[in-house]
């Protein structure tokens, strides 16, 4: 498994490797203590609430794939926005597809690797996803 990012626009697809392993644990690795994961818009979540939200995504069971938009870097905070895709047969046999924009902030750690501050997969969008 990739270790984590050292270039900021390194982090979705390290996120993407570890979300498709559908070893949580290793995803939430990805993320700093104290992180912030929006799985809908306007429901901000934290600690243990927000690790639970995001393995719901990875107990779906269907792989993601990211394509990075825009970087934009300022020290050791960086912009992210990242157009990601979940897509495939869903347990019961019927189609899925969940995609959307992120803006996610990423923070460089003081071993010098980059992980999600605020992870807002939906991005701008208002209402349920």
């Amino acid at each position: 498994m990739r270790s984590l990012a050292e270039r900021p626009e390194d982090v979705p697809m390290v996120f993407a490797e570890r979300f498709n392993s559908g070893d949580v644990a290793a995803v939430a690795q990805v993320y700093e203590d104290g992180a912030l994961f929006v799985p809908e818009p306007g429901t901000p979540l934290e600690g243990e609430r927000a690790l639970a939200a995001n393995a719901r995504f990875v107990g779906l069971g269907l792989p993601i794939t990211v394509q990075p938009r825009h970087v934009y870097v300022a020290g050791d905070v960086a912009l992210l926005i990242v157009d990601w895709v979940i897509e495939g047969e869903g347990v019961d046999g019927a189609a899925v597809k969940i995609e959307g924009t992120a803006t996610d902030v990423a923070r460089r750690g003081a071993d010098g690797r980059w992980r999600y501050v605020i992870d807002n997969p939906f991005g701008a969008a208002t209402g349920a996803a």
